[in-house]
């Protein structure tokens, strides 16, 4: 078990654990952009979304209990993140998440469960509201639906030693290494103007769904959090005490218990 980063000082030197060898892994072409998977183990699928400005690593703390418990897993890379690549096309989260649909049809994937972060969890709330014949939940970790959603950004050590790790990370595994700084404006502008969801558009989302957020999250509003779980049909409100937006790199292991529970209760 991995002690606390509550100050991610480890996760800025190290980085989250190293990934190991895939069962699969490949790109897929689409769209303009050549999308970045892996596969790991066996068993249902379910398919971890990372955050804005990260990459698939950042799931390296929770890989391994997700095998464990009998699942099969799938990393993909959003586009221009990590070892995925991009074109001049704008991001968007809409965009974002055919190309999830497009690997699970590469993966022959008709279903599977969603474990999102930050900007993972939107894309994996869009799937549920558009392809929900292809999501069998969504664990929907600290982000809004709409811009009116996050707290007004106020830089803290925390999150200058996520961004510098980062950094690092799109230096070294980026097929457009130096560009960092354009790819950061135009992700920041896609989370400023987007998504765009209303009540009316999340009381048709009828998948199973948690809405969680860590207690002192740096980032979402906690009253945004919980109209979307009033809003969204069925779906439970989950705190995570004692962490923040980064609590999957902060305290592994609570955090894999409420992944790992959440999966259990699906149909």
């Amino acid at each position: 078990m991995e002690p606390h980063d509550d100050e991610l000082i480890r996760f800025e030197e190290q980085g989250a654990a190293a990934l190991p060898p895939a069962s699969v892994e490949g790109h897929l072409g689409r769209d303009g952009a050549r999308i970045w998977y892996a596969s790991y183990g066996a068993g249902p699928a379910v398919i971890l979304l990372h955050g804005g400005l990260g990459h698939s690593g950042n799931w390296g703390y929770q890989l391994q209990a997700l095998i464990d418990s009998g699942r099969r897993v799938v990393l993909i890379d959003s586009r221009g993140h990590g070892r995925s690549t991009r074109d001049i096309s704008p991001y968007s989260y809409e965009l974002m998440a055919a190309d999830v649909l497009a690997v699970m049809d590469e993966l022959h994937l008709e279903k599977a469960a969603f474990i999102g972060w930050s900007d993972g969890a939107c894309i994996a709330l869009i799937l549920a509201a558009t392809a929900p014949s292809r999501v069998e939940g969504v664990f929907f970790f600290a982000c809004n639906m709409d811009p009116s959603g996050t707290l007004e950004f106020v830089p803290t050590p925390v999150i200058d030693r996520c961004f510098s790790r980062h950094a690092k990370d799109y230096a070294a595994l980026s097929a457009t290494p130096d560009d960092f700084d354009s790819f950061v404006e135009a992700v920041s502008l896609m989370m400023r103007t987007e998504p765009n969801y209303q009540a009316a558009d999340l009381g048709r989302i009828h998948v199973p769904v948690a809405i969680v957020l860590g207690e002192h999250d740096e980032f979402i509003k906690p009253e945004h959090a919980e109209y979307l779980a009033r809003s969204v049909p069925d779906a439970e409100m989950i705190y995570l005490r004692g962490v923040s937006h980064f609590a999957p790199l902060q305290r592994p292991a609570e955090f894999n218990a409420a992944v790992l529970s959440f999966l259990h209760r699906l149909p």
